[in-house]
């Protein structure tokens, strides 16, 4: 039998938005955002870190301290948890690969009892 190795890694984002709906756009507020993601890479290579790190970084480093609203995709993207955490698992994804690493889960929270996650799947 194989063995699958993961790492787990956190990291906050303070940002403020507000919610659009139907009958018009909420109030702005903040967040820490806390963003905690599992990856995984081939057994026969130590992880560095700081090289996953500096991913991290290059995805928040636009959306750290700002108003999500005005910052694209959110501009036009209703900044809900969901659609951010959509948004950072497919960056995230992307950019992990460039360091042979699999993003296999991904928990964004806006408070510390509201969390959405997205897993990966071989599908």
């Amino acid at each position: 039998m194989g063995e699958i190795h993961t790492y787990k890694m956190k990291s906050y984002i303070n940002a403020s938005h507000a919610m659009r709906w139907e009958s018009g756009t909420g109030q702005k507020h903040n967040h820490t955002w806390e963003v905690i993601m599992e990856i995984q890479l081939d057994t026969k290579h130590l992880v560095r870190f700081n090289d996953i790190e500096d991913n991290m970084r290059e995805v928040s480093v636009n959306y750290s301290g700002k108003f999500l609203n005005e910052v694209p995709p959110f501009d036009k993207l209703n900044p809900s948890l969901e659609n951010i955490t959509r948004y950072f698992y497919k960056r995230l994804s992307e950019t992990l690969a460039q360091s042979q690493a699999t993003l296999m889960r991904l928990e964004i929270g806006e408070s510390p009892t509201r969390f959405y996650c997205i897993q990966h799947t071989d599908d």
